[in-house]
């Protein structure tokens, strides 16, 4: 099955399922046909996020338009970890860094959300999709991680349903992140502050919810991105799918 990975991969929302023949949009028929230069008879692996992946080749090929046929399931459908970062968003650039990284290792789902010091609290759920979708064609995910509207921070404490929260919190006194997700696992919630970090007020109404693990993340004071992607590797190193192979 290895050598499937050689062919081109593609995320489609169409149902996939076999003998099924698909007509790409126009954006992507260009990318197919101009970007990857591919023709009639040419293969390529599809995803929906939902049908797992597929084998398909091309049938015909216009300026307008790109036809496939479907001709076999190559992984089924996977369900991953449970794994939701919510995090404030920051500097565009660092928050597409974020969603990026945060897709090529696992997350199942962005809640973005507001606190006292988030200084860029717009963001381009469009954009955003399209920056996770790429990062899941390139990494071999079967699935499409979600991506929420942005919240104001404790309204989004009141949304978690006593869902278990691992908060990222600078101050410096919580046990070590390492030492700390040993005896904590999936479903989880991972939470990261904005550039400044949260405040004392915000600190000492998150410490005092049972479901909310504070955890350190060491000496230094980390950036928000940084801390991100490193709280989440440290729990899907230790919790995670990362002992499995594609």
């Amino acid at each position: 099955m290895r050598e499937n990975y050689t062919l081109k991969r593609l995320y489609i929302a169409e149902p996939l399922s076999q003998g099924a023949t698909l007509s790409l949009p126009k954006a992507q028929s260009h990318y197919v046909g101009t970007v990857l230069r591919m023709g009639e008879g040419d293969e390529l692996r599809l995803f929906n996020g939902r049908d797992g992946e597929w084998r398909a080749r091309i049938t015909s090929v216009s300026k307008r338009s790109t036809t496939l046929t479907l001709l076999e399931c190559l992984r089924q459908p996977k369900t991953m970890v449970d794994i939701v970062l919510a995090f404030a968003p920051v500097r565009r650039h660092r928050t597409a860094f974020i969603i990026e990284k945060a897709t090529e290792l696992g997350v199942a789902r962005f809640e973005p959300v507001l606190t006292t010091r988030t200084q860029f609290p717009k963001l381009n759920l469009e954009k955003a999709r399209a920056q996770v979708i790429e990062a899941a064609e390139q990494t071999e995910r079967l699935d499409i991680p979600d991506i929420a509207a942005p919240i104001a921070l404790m309204d989004w404490v009141s949304q978690q349903n006593q869902r278990q929260i691992i908060f990222a919190d600078e101050a410096g006194d919580a046990r070590p992140a390492y030492e700390a997700l040993q005896s904590l696992a999936a479903p989880a919630t991972l939470l990261i502050g904005p550039e400044g970090g949260f405040t004392p007020q915000e600190r000492d109404a998150l410490r005092v919810i049972k479901t909310i693990k504070p955890v350190s993340l060491g000496p230094r004071i980390l950036r928000a991105d940084t801390a991100a992607l490193s709280l989440l590797t440290l729990f899907q190193a230790l919790n995670g799918d990362w002992n499995e192979t594609l």
